[in-house]
């Protein structure tokens, strides 16, 4: 039997994208008192987490606008955390009922994780697009006057 100290952090969150539903609604309610050019970020952020849910649903063959806005409506009331997607129904569940749970430092990789990839994709194409807009088009470095020389 493993002992308590060969665990790192034995905290869990409930799975079935609930916990992404959460962080979801309440990246989207941030938004609402946030500045308009951060506003946008906040609900970006809020929308891909609903991926997860959406994709657990496609995966059942189930409707999925239709469970989607029901979890919706479920987070919105604030006290339905645990509610998530029962991946082999394609229906709404309340996981902690049904034990589908997941390592909160699992999920926290996993976020940390996603947001450093979209950091990283930003910066390169901003390099990218920047390194782009200084040289003129068609012509290559080499081949430009330098506006030093004198003639």
């Amino acid at each position: 039997m493993p002992h308590a100290r060969d665990y790192q952090d034995p905290r869990v969150v409930p799975g079935g994208g609930a916990a992404e539903m959460t962080l979801a609604h309440k990246l989207i309610e941030g938004s609402k008192s946030q500045e308009p050019m951060i506003a946008g970020a906040y609900r970006a952020a809020g929308t891909a987490l609903e991926v997860i849910p959406r994709t657990l649903l496609e995966n059942c063959g189930a409707d999925i606008i239709r469970v989607l806005t029901q979890l919706r409506a479920k987070h919105a009331g604030g006290c339905n955390s645990t509610w998530g997607v029962d991946g082999e129904k394609g229906v709404l569940a309340d996981m902690a009922e049904l034990g589908v749970w997941e390592p909160l430092v699992v999920k926290q990789q996993t976020i940390k994780t996603a947001v450093e990839s979209a950091s990283m994709l930003l910066r390169i194409d901003e390099i990218v697009s920047g390194t782009h807009k200084k040289q003129p088009k068609g012509r290559p470095m080499a081949s430009q006057p330098d506006p030093e020389a004198t003639h």
